[in-house]
């Protein structure tokens, strides 16, 4: 059971909250438990979903996105994001089996993404701190400073998840993946 009450229902949300869950149950056709316990803090909600959106519209294609979700809630032992992800992975961005068990060991099958994936996962490991190999490699696999930006902040967004679901132990709304459990 969460340690942070989840509102129930849209409706049980605080209302500054409830045009923002809204729209993520127009995009989603659900609102996952993540969105209902950050809508407890409205300003929280809108900076988490005004991240979300910015990057949605950058230049890292979904199933990158995705692939980095993986790593880094597979780094920072986050069942509920590993679960979410999984879940995303496989329906919208159409990783397979294979793809998915290489991003949660911070890798990928496809060789570009797997520039952005292994940076994404030194960036977590090391909190940032990446020398430059780390910079020339993923450089040297196509990726300009605006797309390294994104996979940094990417990198950013998924930790913020991981964070809030590892505080409150959200309850886990997908099937059920745990961290521990990496091929």
């Amino acid at each position: 059971m969460s340690r942070i009450a989840i509102p129930a229902s849209v409706d049980a949300a605080p209302a500054a909250s409830r045009p923002f869950l809204d729209a993520v149950n127009k995009q989603l056709g659900s609102v996952p438990n993540l969105f209902r316990l950050v809508a407890t803090s409205p300003a929280s909600l809108e900076g988490y979903l005004g991240l979300f959106g910015a990057l949605g519209k950058g230049q890292l294609p979904a199933p990158t996105r995705e692939r980095i979700a993986l790593a880094v809630a597979q780094i920072n032992g986050c069942d509920y994001c590993l679960s979410a992800h999984t879940y995303l992975g496989k329906n919208l961005a159409k990783l397979d089996d294979a793809e998915i068990t290489a991003n949660r060991n911070g890798a990928s099958n496809d060789p570009k993404a797997d520039a952005a994936v292994k940076f994404a996962a030194t960036v977590t490991r090391e909190r940032g701190h990446v020398n430059d190999a780390a910079l020339q490699s993923v450089r040297a696999a196509g990726y300009d400073d605006a797309q390294i930006l994104e996979i940094v902040l990417h990198v950013a967004l998924n930790t913020l998840t991981n964070y809030v679901n590892e505080v409150a132990k959200t309850d886990v709304d997908f099937p059920v993946v745990h961290a521990r459990d990496a091929a």
